[in-house]
């Protein structure tokens, strides 16, 4: 179990000896009861609701033993870290301060990021084409010639055809990344694929599921909750992976240093987006994990509820620590171990460039 999500309301955790103990409320009799015991040395982080009370014995130790915990509220809104205590990468740091102020370093690694991104919104449109299409095209082929009916194989072959044009769009964009000469070019050309990667990526949404437009403060249907949310955690993993290595998530390259956000988290989880948050919202729709019933309307947004939370983090861990056999690396991995090595390789490349090589699908 390398992830604890506590999500239940008004639960209480404590330390007994070598393990975390989990209180709540049974509702039959009124009275607290044991829900579950977790062995520390089973633990790598704690994802967590504000309702949710630690007490102090169980935060020094989970602390102590090298755990970060986040914190979020009802509405899925990250509060905040708590971080284990280190202080010794202060040479890191300082190499980090005066590359975030080289602009040929700045555009470098930036450049890699939107390949990244780009090669990895691609890659989804092809599974999925792959998935939905080439079968529809066997089944056509396999049948009689009027297996569907002509309006639907119409609609097939149209919508084949707008992919394959997007496909075709978004791979003649390399070429102007690489030949770009300032950042802000390459969040021009980020913005317009990712725009353009949406409009494709929606269509394989279930009809009652509709999304038009990323919507995020606050989102405005389920599919917009549930990227808003998944996005979310990986950036506060991704920052706790940054501290954990001795960077400052704050200073950024792609999205450029401003106060109030981790700008270098951004940056690091850009080619992540695509093949997590993105492709399990597809999933979590797709194949009715999630329905109308686990959400709810609040301060004129829809939110993922307490049921649709507890689905929500099932398939986050699940597709986090799934192995797969990686052909960039060259073994096997999970994305949360190739989400930690982007903070260990940008380290590297402090020194060495090229040591940099943002995360890339099969």
């Amino acid at each position: 179990m390398p992830t604890a999500c506590f999500n239940q309301s008004d639960c209480h955790v404590h330390l007994a000896g070598e393990r975390l103990e989990i209180y709540g409320r049974n509702e039959s009799s009124g009275k607290d009861e044991l829900l579950r015991q977790i062995p520390l040395r089973d633990l790598d982080r704690i994802i967590t609701s504000e309702s949710v009370q630690f007490t102090s014995h169980a935060l020094g130790e989970v602390l102590r033993r090298g755990i970060p915990i986040q914190f979020f509220s009802w509405n899925g809104r990250f509060l905040g870290n708590f971080l284990p205590g280190q202080n010794h990468h202060g040479m890191a740091r300082l190499r980090q301060y005066q590359r975030a102020l080289d602009p040929a370093f700045a555009l470098q690694m930036s450049g890699r990021i939107v390949t990244a991104k780009l090669y990895n919104q691609r890659r989804v449109l092809q599974r999925l084409s792959a998935a939905r299409y080439d079968e529809s095209d066997r089944q056509t082929a396999s049948g009689p010639e009027d297996a569907l009916p002509k309006s639907a194989s119409g609609t097939i072959a149209n919508r084949k055809s707008e992919l394959d044009s997007t496909l075709k769009w978004l791979d003649a964009l390399f070429a102007s990344i690489r030949v770009s000469t300032t950042i802000d070019e390459l969040r021009g050309y980020e913005g317009a694929a990712t725009a353009r990667y949406f409009q494709a990526w929606s269509g394989f949404l279930p009809d009652k599921y509709p999304f038009e437009r990323r919507s995020t403060r606050p989102p405005l249907n389920p599919v917009n909750a549930c990227i808003s949310f998944a996005s979310t955690i990986l950036y506060n993993e991704t920052v706790a992976f940054a501290h954990a290595h001795g960077l400052d998530p704050a200073l950024g390259l792609l999205h450029a240093t401003e106060d109030g956000r981790w700008s270098l988290a951004l940056d690091l989880i850009e080619a992540f987006r695509p093949v997590l948050v993105e492709a399990l919202a597809l999933d979590l729709f797709s194949h009715q994990i999630l329905n109308a019933g686990h959400f709810e309307p609040k301060n004129g947004g829809v939110y993922l509820n307490e049921d649709g939370r507890k689905k929500f983090f099932l398939q986050y861990e699940r597709r986090m620590e799934r192995q797969f056999l990686s052909e960039s690396v060259g073994h096997r991995t999970t994305l949360r171990q190739q989400l930690e090595q982007q903070a260990v390789m940008y380290k590297a490349s402090l020194m060495e460039p090229a040591k940099f090589e943002p995360f890339l699908m099969n």
